[in-house]
């Protein structure tokens, strides 16, 4: 299967489960809107779940390499900064509106999938690195609630802004969050 070919099915198929919905959306659906038989499209998917662990196991890898790479850093607020901001980056990337709609949108549906569990297992071990050098309870939250904070700007910002902006402001806001507080 060509990269391209994967890539217009799991394109095609994040929209129409967006419009229609995960359940309400068939095989043939997508096979129509792509122009191809159900047959070529069962050729490279086989059912809808293996289009939805398609593009959450890129998604899946990508979170596993930025966890890898923040345990081989030393605690503190350096590798705090710079794994939320590795964090924002991969979670602003090209696809990635349409797979947060789509998740926010077939929340029943994704808590059963393996690609969900996954995400969720990779967003709480992404916080505990966030949290892991502070002893404080409160700044433990903080720092949890900074990654969220990135994750939540799909949803608490309700306006349609341009992706940039956005990250810079759902960056800002983590960042208040997570910065040591300095008694007056």
């Amino acid at each position: 299967m060509t990269e391209s070919t994967r890539g217009r099915i799991q394109a095609v198929a994040l929209e129409l489960f967006t419009e229609n919905g995960y359940e309400k959306t068939s095989l043939r659906e997508i096979a129509e809107r792509l122009g191809v038989t159900k047959a070529a499209l069962y050729y490279h998917f086989k059912s809808k779940d293996e289009i939805v662990s398609s593009f959450a196991e890129d998604r899946l890898q990508r979170l596993d390499e930025i966890i890898e790479w923040a345990q081989a850093q030393p605690p503190g607020l350096t590798r705090r900064q710079e794994l939320l901001s590795r964090y924002a980056d991969e979670f602003f990337a090209s696809n990635h509106p349409s797979v947060m709609r789509f998740f926010e949108q077939n929340q029943t549906v994704v808590k059963t999938m393996s690609a969900g569990i996954g995400m969720r297992d990779r967003m709480m071990r992404v916080a505990s690195l966030m949290a892991d050098d502070a002893d404080d309870p409160a700044e433990q939250l903080r720092t949890a609630l900074a990654l969220f904070a990135v994750h939540g700007s799909w949803f608490a910002i309700k306006r349609d802004i341009p992706l940039e902006e956005r990250k810079r402001v759902a960056l800002e806001v983590a960042e208040d969050l997570w910065r040591p507080r300095v008694s007056p």
